[in-house]
């Protein structure tokens, strides 16, 4: 039932986020549909290819107003693709409508993206002859936004319990998250997820910005797990962006600095995935406990990826119970121990596998002054 922005420049990986969201829905019951508004067509063929390659098209419902289509069809898509996911949040399983007896769908809507819908919007009003405003737009855009998106929500048991969850996008120009349309949605949603173009191109992906981007549902749409390890994690990154600004100005720095700028490099590198690779919660959890109690300071930063993949098959394989306790509750300390211990007997093997570049270069220049006494 949250509605969370995915806001950012062009080309950033906005709509990736939101098409990763739908793919991680592959083993859940939950029914997506996917606004396109304003794209190209190629655009939708080539992510409607993408749903059906790994899975998930015959669980979600596209709705497609290209940039081919008229103003009033690109204005009227997302109120189409909220009217669908409605349906699965007020009904059943069969379609009848849900109650307390007869629990009601959950539904995810992907609004890509309301800037485009806006312009669509301005278009109409101003050819039927309405006042521009702000920027040009009608006066009542805003509330055009909030219309649209206070319709996602979640029901009382009473009602089924369904819900419908929103995931609109909106592209900034330059980064100008104050422009109208940015800020009008902002203040609508329960949060946002802020793309950095110049993380992007740094190789930082998902390239969220965890300083500016919020939930403002906070912890409570967390995992009680996730909470507990995940809680100082932007602390941390925003505190290893301020360190990494300063460090680069001086050379001669503390020990707790350098901790905290070689901490912080890892779990940065922790937070990079590729495209329709999203870990399960019960792994990002597992992952993240790793990081936090300082497994990954000593590897190198080109081998934290490959650590946390070969973690996460690990565990899939080998501790499917102590998964499922990860993602049922907060983490006992007794479960905290179990966990240190097969996440150090893994690292264990891991290291024999994938050798650090201190230990090859140490094993080199052994060879090397065992060849030159044998000389």
């Amino acid at each position: 039932g949250q509605r969370e922005l995915i806001i950012g420049d062009r080309k950033t990986g906005k709509t990736a986020i939101a098409i990763d969201a739908i793919v991680n829905q592959a083993k859940t019951d939950m029914v997506c549909v996917y606004v396109a508004i304003g794209q190209k067509a190629s655009t939708v063929a080539a992510i409607k290819g993408t749903l059906k390659a790994h899975g998930v098209l015959d669980k979600t419902v596209i709705v497609a107003a290209t940039a081919a289509d008229s103003a009033p069809m690109q204005y009227i898509a997302p109120m189409a693709g909220a009217a669908i996911g409605e349906y699965f949040m007020y009904n059943d399983a069969n379609g009848n409508p849900a109650d307390a007896t007869h629990p009601g769908g959950h539904a995810l809507v992907i609004y890509d993206d309301l800037s485009k819908q806006a312009v669509a919007y301005r278009q109409m009003s101003l050819t039927l002859h309405r006042p521009p405003g702000r920027e040009a737009y009608p006066g009542d855009i805003f509330y055009l936004h909030s219309r649209l998106l206070e319709r996602a929500c979640k029901l009382s048991d009473a009602n089924g319990g369904g819900s419908l969850t929103a995931l609109p996008i909106i592209e900034t120009q330059e980064g100008d998250v104050s422009a109208y349309i940015p800020t009008n949605v902002i203040s609508i949603t329960d949060g946002q997820i802020y793309l950095q173009s110049n993380l992007f191109f740094q190789g930082q992906r998902p390239a969220v910005d965890v300083g500016i981007s919020v939930s403002r549902v906070g912890g409570d749409a967390q995992l009680k797990a996730m909470k507990q390890v995940a809680g100082t994690l932007r602390l941390d990154l925003a505190s290893y962006a301020e360190k990494q600004a300063f460090a680069q100005f001086g050379s001669d720095l503390d020990a707790s600095t350098q901790y905290q700028l070689s901490h912080g490099a890892r779990m940065t590198e922790l937070l990079k995935q590729p495209r329709y690779a999203a870990l399960d919660v019960a792994d990002q959890i597992i992952v993240l406990f790793a990081g936090k109690e300082g497994y990954l300071d000593d590897l190198d930063v080109d081998q934290v990826c490959t650590f946390r993949n070969e973690l996460a098959t690990y565990m899939q394989e080998r501790h499917e119970a102590l998964r499922r306790e990860v993602r049922g509750g907060k983490i006992s300390d007794n479960t905290a121990e179990r966990l240190k211990g097969h996440i150090a007997s893994f690292k264990k093997q891991f290291l024999l596998q994938h050798p650090r570049k201190a230990d090859l270069e140490a094993e080199a220049a052994l060879t090397a002054s065992d060849d030159q006494g044998k000389a």
